[in-house]
């Protein structure tokens, strides 16, 4: 459910198919998404998914434990992974995230244009090796697409390496979508006192575990008020165990994945982000065009996404901002209802036929460089 597979999803079904033959080739054939891929994109599998795989405990870790060797030695030895795998010779090799970074490069393919695509705020990573490793991969690739401005100039910034066979350009926001799926059905928090709904996967950057301390602080200080978090991830243990602790277990939902979570937030009065990392979210967009009120950590390309104080309210990750932001919007009504006025035009911020466009033209261009090479 994560926002890179449905950017990549989301191009497959709308980028022009008389331009472009698409295949989409998939390390591990498993996910929410999966029965979303179109039915007309070639499909690749390196490996079933654990729901192709026995129900059987004993067999199940056999095959997982098979499937990691087999992973590993396609990895080693990516040469072995193309002669199984992949018959074709392909123009372009796009690789939507760095995750599948040294699955590009490594391809045997020589003379296909290798197309990289960042969306990471590396001003957060801590990691300097990991960091500088993802700089150098990303100089490899014959032209790179960054999610936002900001994801790119925090590298010259911080590290000063330029790109200059780079190009932004933002995910698209289904607008039109994000509104009907947010009609399928209605929720209500049962509650007279107002909600705040977030959305986002269980990581610790997401800054979750901050947020429950405020909601804490603000319920000692009488501000009654609950807060819905929907997503999965690997902090939900501890997320439920300070849940727990802090003895908000009625007050903090903590809802799991859902595969529509749009009227969870349509039911909600307002929307937060507490991450400390991000590139260009895209339920930023959502949240913006449902007509709901934010407040958000400025980070990443966020402040490219949302104009302080007009359609939403930006703040540090700072415990005492959170505080305060959550409190205005509770005791604010002059706020509140200017920023749900300013989302009026959000829309129009997120042009997905000229994100398509700018898609496309990048594919083009770089499948003309091939031709280029190839009669010189």
């Amino acid at each position: 459910m994560g926002g890179v597979p449905r950017v990549v999803l989301d191009l497959l079904r709308n980028l022009p198919k008389d331009k472009f033959d698409f295949t989409l080739m998939l390390n591990l054939h498993q996910g929410e998404l999966v029965k979303d891929i179109p039915n007309d994109i070639k499909l690749i599998v390196v490996e079933k998914g654990k729901e192709q795989m026995s129900s059987n405990p004993l067999f199940q870790k056999i095959q997982l434990a098979w499937r990691r060797v087999k992973l590993e030695i396609y990895d080693k030895f990516p040469s072995i992974l193309y002669k199984l795998k992949v018959p074709e010779k392909y123009d372009i090799e796009v690789s939507p995230g760095y995750a599948e970074f040294d699955m590009v490069l490594n391809s045997p393919n020589k003379k296909s244009r290798k197309i990289g695509w960042f969306h990471s705020d590396v001003g957060y990573d801590k990691d300097k090796a990991r960091v500088l490793s993802r700089i150098e991969k990303m100089k490899k690739f014959d032209f790179m697409i960054f999610g936002s401005k900001q994801t790119r100039q925090v590298i010259d910034d911080l590290y000063q390496v330029t790109y200059p066979k780079s190009t932004v350009i933002y995910n698209v926001i289904k607008v039109d979508e994000v509104l009907a799926k947010a009609d399928l059905f209605e929720y209500d928090y049962k509650t007279e006192y107002p909600v705040f709904s977030s959305l986002g996967r269980l990581h610790s950057r997401k800054g979750y575990h901050t947020l429950m301390k405020v909601h804490r602080r603000l319920l000692d200080e009488g501000f009654q008020h609950k807060i819905a978090v929907i997503g999965g991830g690997n902090e939900m243990e501890n997320l439920i165990n300070q849940r727990k602790e802090l003895d908000v277990e009625d007050s903090f939902i903590l809802f799991d994945t859902q595969t529509n979570p749009y009227p969870y937030i349509k039911a909600s009065d307002f929307f937060i982000l507490p991450t400390q990392s991000e590139s260009y979210p895209l339920v930023i967009g959502e949240v913006m065009c449902m007509r709901k009120p934010i407040i958000s950590t400025n980070v990443g390309g966020i402040s490219e996404m949302i104009e302080d104080g007009v359609d939403g309210v930006l703040i540090k990750y700072d415990e005492d901002e959170m505080y305060q932001a959550m409190k205005e919007f509770m005791t604010n009504s002059d706020l509140v209802n200017k920023i749900i006025d300013g989302t009026k035009t959000a829309y129009q911020k997120f042009d997905e036929n000229e994100i398509y466009r700018q898609v496309s033209e990048v594919f083009e261009q770089q499948y003309q460089l091939k031709l280029q090479n190839e009669r010189n």
